[in-house]
């Protein structure tokens, strides 16, 4: 009978990345450009409300 190899445990060779690690270095471009956009969007109602 043979010795199983330590590799053949179905383990990838690395990790999948997380979510939130591939979002985090686009949020220095992305949280100005949310912002402009809910700032426009507050003063476009303040103003049709008026």
């Amino acid at each position: 009978m043979s010795t199983p190899h330590a590799d053949d445990h179905g383990t990838p060779d690395r990790a999948p990345a997380d979510a939130v690690e591939s979002i985090v270095p686009m949020i220095p471009i992305v949280l100005p450009i949310v912002g402009g956009v809910l700032i426009f969007l507050l003063a476009f109602i303040a103003v049709s409300m008026a």
